[in-house]
């Protein structure tokens, strides 16, 4: 019995520490009005590993953000992925989001976007299912931002929508 244990106790922490690295499947996103610029600024973070996992599963390909031979797929992989996984809505009429590009930042990636112009909404609607493809305990924290006014909710799997008046 002491030599199975003795087997078994490398293996148990291999597999401990490579779970360990982030248990949670969590993402933020900021939907900030900008009142100069009259558009939202939509930023989201998110693990990089599960990012490239994401877009591994969506697209079929391996993806590395820290390969600078990857980026223009990337770049063109994370435009389709953000056009299907979030989508935003004011005052009742769907908007036009422009992927910007997206930033590494140690061990996670921050993806950038923007809206059209429109006047500032009183009414805001929003879908957020990223990394919903890869995980089903996944977690997106979403803010949403409109004169300076901050609305926080956390959406779970499989919830992905939240509206909020200002």
């Amino acid at each position: 019995m002491k030599n199975l244990w003795l087997f078994l106790l490398p293996v148990f922490f291999l597999f401990s520490f490579s779970e360990a690295k982030h248990p949670y499947h969590v993402g933020s996103v900021e939907i900030n009005y900008n009142s100069k610029s009259k558009s939202f600024e939509i930023t989201g973070r998110f693990f990089l590993d599960d990012l490239e996992n994401a877009l591994g599963k969506k697209y079929g390909n391996s993806f590395h953000f820290n390969d600078e031979k990857y980026k223009a797929r990337l770049n063109e992989a994370l435009e389709k992925y953000c056009a299907e996984y979030f989508k935003l809505k004011a005052d009742g009429k769907f908007l036009r989001i422009n992927y910007v590009g997206y930033e590494e930042d140690s061990e996670s990636v921050n993806v950038f976007l923007e809206s059209e112009t429109l006047n500032t909404p009183k009414k805001v609607e929003s879908a957020v299912s990223f990394l919903y493809n890869l995980f089903d305990d996944q977690i997106n924290i979403v803010h949403m931002i409109v004169n300076g006014e901050r609305k926080s909710e956390k959406l779970t799997y499989p919830n992905r929508y939240l509206y909020r008046q200002f």
